[in-house]
């Protein structure tokens, strides 16, 4: 008698995907391969930086005294202004110069900003709460409640369980591209994550073995057949092996491919890819989240056309796959529902280190692309680098603007979603910049009882909302109306 053995890594794979299909039952078995234009509800996208990227080597200070404070603070890490490898001018639709450019690796990123679908916001991060440990910075970002530990949900599972009413059902309404559940997706039903779609398939034995095919021998039962057979009872295991067959079979059905040879290489193009083709597939994709880390550098980072060229190699690889994803979605018209947030749990210190590289900061730039952005602009408030004015906060750039403003105009606007208070629980008073398209609704937000993190204060208006020509926003930052906050710093982490 021969034995069937099921490996640990077989199991972990489909039970992996045991929770995917947990509200939306059979209808995971029979979701559409749709190539329409365009899906007919939007999508967002979170990419994490993960490591705290230099953003002042991103966007670049170029012009006036911030150029020269700039100089002053980074006498040898310093994106030249001008030159072969100097920064990428960033123009506003009328011509005039902001003041700022970007690396000389992202080129693909200047060509978006020039055709208006990428938007900077300035001095972005956590308005109420400063720390200097990834770990702790990350966790709070991807809960959605800085300062506060213990949610036993991410602010993407929030997102989709407080959808307004009437929204459609979702074959796959989240998914997190990543070897482990991403912390943003903590606690959803719905969502699945994967590495790839390669993952949700039992392919390790004998070929011939895996499955039943029109050459294999008259009454062979492959592996997959076996094993969809064993989940018809009603026992928690079976119930939740079920779920899981059902879960590999919707990615099996709609036909990944690889990666096309006009994109970049490497596993976060793969991502990228992975993340455009399911937009494509019309699940019902609401909310996919990614990771890009390796930003994280204390030393030896590098500028730009010299030596090591450990930044310029990073910054090129996130902007060239942005770049192919966009332009792969524009093509068929999903970008025009699409919208990309990137961010990460803080910037770096001004001034270099001895080191050649720089230390963990505090604000740091948000970007936003997609087709419904109101690109070619910046906004939020730029301080700027004068030492006198870093020096409350330890020589870093200041938050003044709460990254849940950001995200929160994408969830109102381009999501329909005005229940802030579910999504980001203790914040309050949001109010729009401007950044992406869409209708305001009024937003459902109050503070968080019995919670140490103060309420903040955001204006009822903007001006560089209504100020197509804009570079920044003309009001008093969230850092000079929110009262106290704890500025314990913690133990730099390595």
């Amino acid at each position: 008698m021969s034995h069937f053995r099921l490996t640990r890594r077989e199991f972990v794979k489909g039970c992996s995907a045991a929770a995917v299909v947990g509200a939306a039952g059979s209808s995971m078995l029979f979701s559409g391969q749709a190539d329409a234009a365009a899906n007919a509800y939007d999508t967002v996208v979170h990419l994490f930086l993960r490591g705290g990227i230099d953003g002042l080597n991103l966007v670049v200070p170029i012009s006036g005294t911030d150029r020269t404070h700039y100089e002053e603070a980074r006498p040898s890490l310093q994106i030249p202004a001008t030159g072969t490898y100097g920064a990428l001018p960033l123009t506003l639709s009328s011509g005039a110069q902001t003041g700022f450019g970007l690396h000389p690796s992202a080129t693909g990123l200047r060509d978006l900003w020039n055709d208006s679908r990428l938007a900077i916001v300035h001095s972005c991060g956590m308005a109420t709460t400063v720390t200097r440990s990834h770990f702790d910075a990350q966790l709070y970002i991807d809960l959605g409640t800085p300062g506060k530990y213990g949610s036993a949900t991410g602010w993407m599972t929030r997102a989709w369980n407080s959808r307004p009413t009437g929204t459609p059902a979702a074959s796959l309404p989240a998914l997190g591209i990543s070897g482990t559940q991403p912390a943003g997706l903590m606690g959803s039903l719905d969502g699945m994550t994967m590495s790839s779609p390669s993952d949700f398939s039992l392919n390790t034995t004998a070929w011939s073995w895996q499955r039943t095919r029109s050459d294999s021998p008259a009454g062979l039962r492959g592996i997959n057949e076996t094993l969809a057979s064993l989940w018809q009872g009603q026992t928690g295991v079976e119930s939740s092996g079920r779920r899981a067959d059902g879960a590999m079979r919707l990615i099996n059905q709609q036909g990944y491919a690889s990666r096309p040879a006009s994109w970049p290489s490497g596993s976060f193009a793969d991502q990228l890819w992975t993340i455009a083709q399911t937009i494509r597939f019309d699940l019902g994709l609401r909310y996919a989240t990614l990771d890009l880390g390796g930003w994280d550098t204390h030393d030896g980072q590098g500028t730009a056309g010299s030596g090591y060229h450990y930044y310029q190699n990073k910054i090129a690889e996130l902007s060239s796959a942005l770049t192919a994803f966009f332009t792969e979605l524009n093509s068929t018209g999903q970008m025009a529902r699409t919208t990309v947030i990137v961010q990460s749990e803080f910037g770096r210190r001004v001034r270099a280190n001895a080191n050649g590289g720089t230390d963990h900061g505090y604000g740091n730039p948000m970007l936003v692309l997609g087709g419904a952005v109101n690109g070619r602009r910046f906004f939020g408030q730029w301080l700027g680098l004068d030492p006198a004015t870093l020096s409350p906060y330890f020589g870093d750039v200041p938050v003044t603007t709460d990254y849940r403003r950001v995200v929160s105009e994408v969830l109102v606007r381009r999501m329909g979603n005005a229940n802030l208070s579910q999504v980001f629980p203790g914040y309050t008073g949001y109010s729009p910049l401007g950044i992406v398209q869409g209708t305001d609704i009024t937003a459902q937000s109050q503070p968080l009882v019995a919670s140490s993190i103060p309420s903040l204060q955001v204006p009822t208006s903007s001006d560089s909302a209504s100020d197509a020509e804009a570079t920044s926003e003309r009001v008093v930052p969230d850092w000079q109306r929110r009262g106290p906050v704890d500025r314990t710093l913690t133990r730099r982490e390595r």
